[in-house]
């Protein structure tokens, strides 16, 4: 049910991201999600890949800071207040959102939404118990 994620670390500095793209891409490396968060000297670039292994090496062989970390991707329906009804059933359990972004499914009608939550193993509980559909990673990687 979880998926992974890698996190690389950035100077808030001209042409760093194209690098980072340009070491995934050399590496075979698919970009299936991201996003990017930014104060005035770095960046976090987090990144759900094809191939978490293969990119966190070639990254570091690059020179770039690397982390990795659990995340769970949730589907829902691509509609207005598809977002509301999975933070209010969060919500309602206590649980905290840390960060999220989310994405379009083609052809699917469906959003996923990526989430990093205070308390991982309590939210996918509470998510499967009400009924919400969690991805596996190898789901995720393949999209």
């Amino acid at each position: 049910m979880k998926v992974e994620q890698i996190s690389i670390f950035l100077e808030n500095k001209s042409g760093r991201l194209a690098d980072v793209a340009g070491v995934l891409a050399q590496s075979g490396v698919n970009i299936r999600a991201l996003s990017l968060a930014d104060t005035t000297d770095f960046g976090i670039l987090r990144l759900i890949v094809n191939d978490t292994e293969k990119a966190k090496q070639a990254l570091k062989e690059n020179g770039f800071t690397v982390g990795k970390t659990e995340v769970i991707a949730v589907e829902v329906f691509d509609r207005p207040g598809g977002l509301a009804d999975i933070l209010n059933i969060i919500k309602n359990n206590g649980i905290n959102v840390e960060y999220m972004y989310a994405f379009v499914r083609k052809n699917s009608g469906n959003a996923i939404i990526i989430f990093r939550f205070d308390e991982l193993e309590k939210a996918i509980e509470t998510l499967q118990k009400a009924g919400v559909r969690i991805l596996k990673g190898e789901e995720v990687y393949a999209l």
